[in-house]
């Protein structure tokens, strides 16, 4: 018995930029440094900044932005930079480790005592971020009822 497998490839899917005498500019929309660059191309030369933002889903506002980012930085500001927090989290896990210490030495304690005292200690952390390890770990308190 023979078996085939047969192997449909997706067509790929360009962007163009309609040029003088028939030649156009292609480029793949993955590629979002060409994207942001044809955006402002087109934006500012040809269609005009609405066509423009309409074509390649950004907003009025996002093109701006990244306009002034092009013009101080030149195109390495068209690369996406890495999204997320810039600094570490103050909840180490030092201040976890020490958070979870105080809440079995007390378990009737607060948040906002096992807060002060750690603030005693020399760590900086807010009622909020205790509250937030607490729950995490579940070490609420249980209600009898």
């Amino acid at each position: 018995m023979l078996l085939f497998t047969i192997f449909v490839q997706k067509p790929i899917m360009k962007l163009t930029i309609k040029g003088t005498k028939g030649h156009d500019l292609s480029f793949d929309p993955s590629d979002k440094v060409s994207v942001k660059f044809a955006m402002f191309f087109e934006g500012l030369c040809t269609l005009g900044v609405k066509a423009a933002i309409n074509k390649y889903g950004y907003t009025e506002q996002r093109f701006y932005q990244l306009l002034s980012e092009f013009k101080k930085e030149g195109s390495s500001a068209l690369i996406d930079k890495k999204r997320g927090p810039n600094t570490q989290s103050v909840r180490t896990k030092e201040v976890r480790n020490q958070i979870i210490r105080l809440r079995f030495l007390d378990p009737f304690a607060s948040a906002g005592v096992i807060s002060q005292k750690l603030n005693q200690m020399g760590y900086s952390v807010s009622t909020r971020s205790v509250e937030r390890t607490i729950t995490e770990f579940g070490l609420q308190k249980k209600l009898i009822r």
